[in-house]
C-alpha cells in the first residue's frame, strides 16, 4: 500500500486522479477521499454562473425590487443543477462532449450552423468577462479602461498556461478564484446587514411587481443559465475518469451529481449575497444603480472603500475566471462540430480583438454587458435542446439515460428558459 502511495506521488495530476477514482470504482477507498478524485469539472463549469453579467443584473434587481426577485435566483440554480447535470452525464456516458455528438447525429449543415452561432455565443461571453475584469481593474487602481482590457488580457493568458499543465492546476486556480468572489460578497452582506424577514420573504414567495420586474428576472436567468457551460461540463467529464461498465458510469455520475450540487450551491450563493447587498444598501436608499461603477462608488459612499474595494476585487476575479473558462468552451464547440482546431493561444487573442475594439470605441461598459447577455439569450435553446434529446435516448446513453421524469422536468425547464428569453429580446428590441 505504502508502495502505491510513493508511486502516486511521481504521477501527473491526471494520472494520480485517475488512479485514485479507479480505487473508488473498486471500492478500495471509503468514506469522505472517495469523493475528492470527482470535485473539480463543476467549480470550472459554475464560473459561467457568477460572470459580470451576472454582476450587472443582480445588483439591477436588488436595487430597484429590494428581495422581490431572489426567488428567481433560487429557481435559477435549481434549473442550473438539473442542465449541468445533463451535461455531466453526456460526457460520462459517451465518452464525448455535446458539439462531438451532435456532429454525429446532425446532418452537416446543421453542424456547421451550431458552430456559427456557437462562436457568437463564446463572443459574446467573451465581451461579458473581458468588460467585467477591465472594469474592476479600472475602479479598484483608476488605470483607463483600455489599458486594464489588455492587463486583462495578459492575465487570461496565465490562467490558460495552467491548462497546459493539466485540468487539476486549472481547477485549483479556477475554483481560488470564485472563492475570492464568494469572500468579497461574503464580507459584503455582513456590512449590508440585510433584515431577514424581507430576505426569507423574496427566496420563498415567488411574485412580480410589474412588467419591469418580469424583464429583470428573465435578465437574471439569462445571464445564469449560459450556453457555454451547458456545452463546456460534458468535456470536462468525457475522459476525466472513464468508467468501463454502465455500473462504474453509474457510480461516476453520482460522485459529480455531488460535485455539481456543491458548485451550484456556491455558485446561488454569490448570485444571491449580490442581489441581497444592493436590497440592503441601494434599494434602502431609494437608489436604482445600472452601472457597475455607479454600484462601486454606492459602496464607497454608503458602507466606505473596502467594501467598494471587496466588490472591485470579486468583479476582476469573475472577469478573469470566466474569460478563460470561455476560450476552453470556444475550443470545444470548433473541435466537436467541424473537427477543427486552432492553437487555443491563438484562440484566445482572435477572441479578445471585439472586446478589446468595443472598449476602445468607449461604449458604456454596463450597457455592453447587458447586451452580450441578449445575444447570450440567442445560444441557449441550440446548446439545450440538442442535450435533452440526446441524454433520453438509450442508444446514445446506455444506462445513464434520462428517466422519464427527469425528460420531462428537463422540457419544462427549457421551455421555460427559451420563453423567457424570446420575452427578454421583444422587450429589448420592440417594448
Amino acid at each position: 500500500m505504502t508502495e502505491n502511495r510513493k508511486e502516486r506521488e511521481h504521477l501527473p495530476p491526471e494520472n494520480k486522479t485517475m488512479q485514485s477514482a479507479q480505487l473508488v470504482l473498486s471500492g478500495e477507498t471509503k468514506g469522505l477521499k472517495r469523493l475528492l478524485p470527482f470535485l473539480g469539472p463543476a467549480f470550472i463549469a459554475s464560473v459561467a454562473y457568477i460572470d459580470p453579467g451576472n454582476f450587472a443584473t443582480n445588483i439591477a434587481a436588488g436595487s430597484q425590487y429590494g428581495y422581490l426577485l431572489l426567488w428567481v435566483i433560487l429557481v435559477s440554480n435549481l434549473m442550473a443543477v438539473l442542465i449541468q447535470s445533463l451535461s455531466a452525464k453526456l460526457g460520462i456516458a459517451t465518452g464525448k462532449n455535446l458539439p462531438e455528438v451532435a456532429q454525429e447525429h446532425f446532418p452537416k449543415p446543421v453542424s456547421i450552423g451550431l458552430w456559427i452561432q456557437g462562436e457568437l455565443v463564446i463572443m459574446a461571453t467573451d465581451l461579458a468577462e473581458f468588460i467585467g475584469a477591465a472594469l474592476g481593474l479600472n475602479l479598484l487602481f483608476g488605470i483607463p479602461l483600455l489599458p486594464s482590457a489588455l492587463i486583462t488580457a495578459v492575465g487570461s493568458f496565465i490562467i490558460l498556461e495552467f491548462q497546459r499543465r493539466g485540468f487539476r492546476p486549472l481547477e485549483a486556480v479556477i475554483t481560488g478564484m470564485v472563492f475570492i468572489v464568494v469572500i468579497a460578497f461574503g464580507v459584503q452582506v455582513f456590512y449590508a446587514k440585510p433584515e431577514l424577514s424581507p430576505l426569507l420573504s423574496g427566496l420563498f414567495v415567488p411574485k412580480f411587481q410589474g412588467v419591469d420586474s418580469i424583464l429583470l428576472a428573465a435578465g437574471i436567468l439569462g445571464a445564469t443559465v449560459m450556453p457555454h457551460a451547458i456545452y463546456l461540463h460534458s468535456a470536462l467529464t468525457q475522459r476525466r475518469v472513464v468508467g468501463t461498465t454502465d455500473e462504474q458510469r453509474k457510480k461516476i455520475f453520482r460522485f459529480e451529481f455531488i460535485d455539481i450540487v456543491i458548485a451550484m450551491v456556491i455558485a446561488g450563493v454569490i448570485n444571491a449575497s449580490m442581489l441581497i447587498v444592493a436590497a440592503a444598501l441601494f434599494f434602502k436608499h431609494g437608489l436604482h444603480i445600472e452601472d457597475l461603477d455607479v454600484a462601486f462608488h454606492g459602496f464607497e459612499h454608503l458602507v466606505g472603500s473596502a467594501s467598494a474595494i471587496l466588490f472591485g476585487i470579486g468583479l476582476l476575479a469573475a472577469g478573469l475566471s470566466s474569460s478563460s473558462v470561455g476560450t476552453l468552451s470556444g475550443d470545444i464547440i470548433m473541435q466537436g462540430f467541424v473537427r477543427m482546431h486552432i492553437p487555443l493561444y491563438l484562440r484566445r487573442f482572435i477572441t479578445m480583438v471585439p472586446p478589446l475594439v468595443i472598449i476602445a470605441l468607449g461604449v458604456n461598459p454596463t450597457h455592453a454587458l447587458v447586451m452580450s447577455q441578449v445575444i447570450l439569450s440567442f445560444g441557449i435553446a441550440f446548446a439545450l435542446v440538442p442535450l435533452i434529446v440526446f441524454t433520453s435516448k438509450k442508444s446514445i446513453m446506455g444506462g445513464l439515460v434520462n428517466h422519464r421524469v427527469t425528460t420531462t422536468l428537463a422540457w419544462i425547464i427549457a421551455v421555460l428558459i427559451i420563453a423567457l428569453n424570446i420575452f427578454l429580446l421583444y422587450q429589448t428590441f420592440v417594448g
